[in-house]
């Protein structure tokens, strides 16, 4: 996502001309390529892919629209699978509409996962729940904090539910270190980006380049480090002005700025 301008066949070049070993991969534009050809596309170029964004949207009350969300994740399961990836990023969702309830509305997500997680793992894959920041509890996920994330994944075996630590999300929370200790094995995925002001409208594109704004990605990666974390590191950034620019280029810098800035 951090470079979407460029289609999957560029993107795989870029990776290995610039000696990125894998990539996150997005439902969308795997699909529009196909699932099965992008799988090919990337394991002829070398590459691994390191997660599949996004499964979850599981805070539905009702019957039906519950039922879709099912479904759809377990499509996302076996399209994780058909891609060789062990992890499928979860995002919650948000209050249905009308709701105001966030306790019960996270304890749909349980209910939603006791009924994935064993489907998951019987594919070999990996649910891994990604706490977004408080400004997103209303409308995209009501777990907004590392703790309440582990708090759900704890309920599961550890090999099937994890959580997903993005310092863009997490930078703020003074509890935050702590719960990365605290989640040891159960991190699946770490994911960088930074946080600058002003936030853009709508505010979902707003996250920065690395370096560029207020987060220590170097202590972050050091705490993850600590934890035992040593799976790939993943930089996600949703941002209009990156997106305008030359993919490669930018690809380019966000290597350059990795190395500079968080190792």
């Amino acid at each position: 996502m951090t470079v979407r301008q460029l289609p999957l066949p560029e993107l795989t070049e870029a990776c290995v001309r610039l000696g990125v070993p894998g990539v996150g991969l997005w439902r969308e534009p795997v699909q529009a390529y196909g699932v099965e050809a992008a799988a090919m596309l990337v394991r002829d170029a070398g590459l691994t892919v390191t997660t599949l964004c996004r499964g979850g949207f599981l805070t539905a009350d009702d019957p039906g629209r519950r039922a879709e969300a099912l479904a759809d994740n377990r499509a996302a399961i076996d399209e994780a699978a058909v891609l060789g990836t062990d992890t499928l990023v979860l995002v919650s969702g948000g209050l249905p509409p009308g709701g105001r309830d966030l306790p019960a509305a996270r304890e749909r997500v349980a209910d939603a996962l006791a009924e994935l997680a064993p489907y998951a793992g019987e594919r070999g894959v990996r649910l891994a729940i990604e706490p977004l920041h408080p400004m997103f509890a209303a409308d995209r996920c009501v777990v907004s904090t590392l703790d309440q994330a582990l708090g759900l994944a704890e309920r599961f075996p550890a090999d099937q539910v994890g959580v997903v630590v993005d310092t863009y999300h997490l930078w703020w929370d003074d509890r935050a270190p702590a719960a990365v200790a605290r989640a040891g094995a159960r991190i699946f995925s770490f994911q960088l980006a930074d946080w600058t002001t002003p936030l853009p409208a709508g505010v979902l594109n707003g996250r920065g380049q690395l370096g560029d704004g207020a987060v220590d990605l170097r202590a972050w990666r050091e705490r993850v480090d600590a934890a035992g974390y040593t799976g790939p590191i993943e930089v996600e950034l949703f941002n209009d002005e990156l997106w305008a620019r030359d993919g490669v280029e930018l690809l380019a810098e966000v290597a350059e700025r990795y190395v500079r800035h968080v190792l």
